[in-house]
């Protein structure tokens, strides 16, 4: 045997195994997808679910959310700025007694507002916001999305949307779950952060008080 015929079979047999190694990556699908799995949480089963079970699909979205948003750096909230929001949310939760409604509202724009002084994209950008937070907050971030549908549906649909005061109220509780884990200092912030009054660092209790409508029920607006 020739010793170009060995070097082409040499060749030949190269070829097939890059090819046969491109057919079982492409069999496996999209890498690290358990990792995905491990980072989104319920995002990931939300986005199985959105993409009628194609996994696949799902891994690919989730994974380009990771490579536009993976990088961002949540900037601190400084003491007044955290004092603020905290301020804001307790008179939403209260407003939320005679005029739900209203208080959904505002606690949708809140939570874009804070969203925006963390870093990341502008309220105005509801769904790129959505999907940066969903990087970042994957076991909250459905509160936000679902407190903002039903803020608008008051607004794109009939009458009231077809909302009523217990679905509002459910979305405000799920949605201050988002809102604790953006207004609370982050680990690396350091000493920037308010202390407690153990010197922990935590935010004051009075920002994670139990929400009760034991007093009065609210009414329809």
């Amino acid at each position: 045997m020739s010793t170009g015929l060995i070097i082409a079979l040499i060749v030949i047999a190269a070829a097939v195994l890059v090819v046969a190694a491109v057919m079982t990556l492409r069999a496996r699908g999209p890498r690290h997808g358990g990792s995905l799995k491990r980072r989104f949480g319920p995002e990931y089963d939300r986005a199985v679910a959105r993409h009628d079970g194609d996994t696949k699909a799902a891994e690919r979205e989730l994974a380009q959310r990771v490579e536009r948003h993976g990088s961002l750096h949540e900037r601190p909230l400084d003491p007044a700025e955290r004092e603020r929001f905290e301020a804001r949310w307790t008179a939403t939760q209260e407003r939320f007694v005679d005029s739900p409604r209203e208080a959904v509202t505002e606690a949708d724009r809140l939570l874009a507002e804070l969203a925006g002084a963390r870093g990341f994209p502008d309220g105005g950008q509801y769904e790129e916001q959505l999907a940066a937070l969903s990087v970042h907050h994957a076991h909250h971030v459905d509160g936000y999305r679902r407190v903002h549908r039903v803020a608008h549906a008051r607004v794109d649909g009939a009458q009231d949307g077809g909302t009523g005061t217990e679905e509002m109220r459910e979305s405000l509780v799920e949605a201050r779950a988002l809102f604790e884990d953006l207004v609370r200092p982050s680990r690396h912030e350091g000493g920037r952060h308010r202390a407690g009054p153990d010197g922990d660092g935590r935010a004051p209790a009075r920002a994670h008080h139990a929400w009760s409508f034991s007093k009065r029920q609210p009414k329809e607006s």
